[in-house]
């Protein structure tokens, strides 16, 4: 049996309350890579359970996603009465109760689907805000057939470029963002690679770039990123030398290609797939890239969503983007776990981490005169300030630098014309990259502290050396919810413990990391993650 992650089981109970309570339509909003699909899977199971009849209908745009959310839910429940619609899988199942779909192969088929109670949509920022598309035709067919049919989304960006946030306005599909889980604490957790990065010499100048609706016309921004290429490729092929599987997002078809001929004139295996990539091949080459015989793979306006090689261990960005959706999911390619792999390396040559500020800080724009926020940046815009000492990159409300320890003046502000020479603010938190150790044990202990409460010492032992952590289940509610979720990652059951004493007596249901990730503070070291073994995971 696969348990849930903690924030898996707290985002599923938080849809649950919100019906609960006569809520409508919600939406969760989950980190690319933390299981969105064990969520689902999950949350499916028990509504069958409890309500026999209910028919259901999980909906995305690419046949990758269908088969990835397909097959979790027969992980959690093999008989489920479950099937699959759509054309790319050479599949059409109707009759199921679960019926995995996607948009493009029953956007106008509702009378086939007939009655659904509820209807999930993965990647729900791809559903427009007004009452147009695909999405939309499908779900005014299926509320004609059961007008009180709920909707339910998950997304790592709750908002659109066109429209903003995806639970504001008067013609919005989602009532409210019920539960959030970002990638700083998916990192912080250990269930998501840390990021890390280096900003680049070769820039797109993107000053000349024309704009169209918020975001670069691609014809334009192909020319300015391609300017770039050979200066690009040389610094990626510098930096990427000792990493496995690198990810190239670029500006067009034809700027894919030119990237893909000097990484290889670079010595480098290298393949291109874009939206004119045939189905096949396309398929194929991903194949390859996945099973690591290739290095590279460049692509243009594909592989943003629904695209899983947790392998990936280098992003570089060589197209710029006004997006704040669209630059969170690109770095979200590289957040996954896998063996070997101790970070992921961003390369930014577009501007985007200046523009967007640090990727688990970004913030949606209002739009002038109030209303919606808008998922889109201005081209000048900063939103991340540079160290004066050593070049670093910070959030706007950095006080000090994490790096070399600067503080800024009060009155500072941020400058917009300087570049950072050294590692990039890709992350708000500190940039020093963690260093990933083995743990061979632990040491659980009661800690007793003259005038304080009990707590946990857990001392994980790795290398020559005991890194330890304390969880106080004793020391007021805020503390007491962090050890829960400290009991519940390292695979406590519940009710929960209520007391350190309770908790040492039941450390026999606690699973030992595999690893654990270590920054500096000082003479001390912070544990800034940890993994599991695969077989206790509730992985995507």
């Amino acid at each position: 049996m696969i348990s849930l992650r903690y924030y898996q089981d707290e985002a599923k109970q938080a849809v649950m309350n919100f019906w609960g309570q006569g809520g409508g339509n919600p939406l969760i909003d989950l980190a690319t890579g933390t299981g969105k699909s064990m969520v689902i899977a999950s949350m499916v199971q028990d509504l069958l359970r409890d309500y026999p009849t209910f028919r259901v209908l999980m909906l995305t745009h690419v046949k990758e996603l269908v088969q990835q959310n397909f097959m979790a839910l027969l992980r959690v429940w093999p008989d489920a009465p479950a099937g699959i619609y759509s054309a790319g899988l050479n599949r059409r199942d109707v009759h199921h109760r679960i019926t995995f779909a996607s948009i493009q192969s029953v956007y106008n088929k509702a009378s086939q689907l007939g009655r659904r109670d509820l209807i999930l949509i993965d990647e729900a920022h791809l559903v427009p805000l007004k009452g147009e598309g695909m999405y939309r035709r499908l779900l005014d067919d299926l509320y004609a057939i059961n007008r009180d049919a709920r909707v339910a989304g998950l997304t790592a960006t709750p908002y659109r470029l066109d429209t903003g946030r995806l639970d504001e306005g008067d013609t919005r599909l989602f009532d409210q963002v019920v539960y959030s889980y970002g990638i700083a604490k998916g990192i912080e957790d250990g269930f998501l690679s840390p990021l890390i990065s280096k900003a680049t010499a070769a820039r797109i100048d993107v000053s000349e770039v024309k704009r169209r609706g918020g975001e670069f016309v691609p014809a334009s921004l192909e020319g300015a990123a391609d300017a770039v290429t050979q200066e690009a490729v040389s610094e990626i092929a510098d930096l990427g030398a000792n990493r496995k599987s690198w990810l190239v997002f670029c500006a067009g078809v034809k700027h894919a290609l030119n990237v893909r001929d000097a990484i290889r004139a670079s010595g480098f295996s290298c393949e291109t797939v874009s939206g004119e990539t045939p189905s096949g091949e396309r398929d194929n080459i991903i194949r390859k890239f996945r099973a690591g015989e290739i290095r590279c793979l460049t692509n243009a306006n594909v592989l943003t969503t629904g695209f899983d090689v947790p392998q990936v261990d280098l992003v570089a960005m060589l197209r710029p983007t006004l997006s704040t959706s669209l630059y969170v999911q690109i770095v979200g390619r590289g957040t996954r776990l896998s063996p070997g792999k101790d970070n992921c390396l961003i390369l930014d040559f577009a501007g985007n981490v200046r523009r967007h500020g640090p990727v688990d800080e970004v913030s949606v724009l209002p739009k002038s005169g109030g209303g919606s926020g808008e998922g889109k940046v201005s081209v000048d815009r900063v939103a991340a300030k540079e160290c004066p000492e050593c070049r670093e990159l910070m959030a706007l409300n950095a006080r000090s630098c994490k790096a070399c320890g600067y503080e800024w003046p009060h009155e500072d502000k941020p400058k917009h014309e300087g570049q950072a020479e050294s590692q990039v603010g890709i992350l708000s938190s500190e940039q020093v990259a963690p260093t990933m150790l083995p743990v061979v044990d632990w040491r659980i202990q009661k800690h007793e502290k003259f005038g304080a409460p009990d707590s946990l010492r857990v001392g994980f032992i790795a290398g020559l050396m005991e890194y330890p952590e304390w969880v106080a289940f004793d020391h007021g509610r805020s503390a007491f919810e962090r050890a829960c979720q400290w009991w519940s990652m390292h695979g406590g059951g519940t009710p929960f413990p209520k007391s350190t004493d309770e908790a040492l007596a039941r450390t026999g249901e606690l699973t030992i990391p595999e690893t654990i990730s270590i920054k500096p503070r000082g003479k001390y070291y912070d544990i800034v993650g940890r993994s599991f073994p695969q077989t206790r995971e509730a992985a995507e």
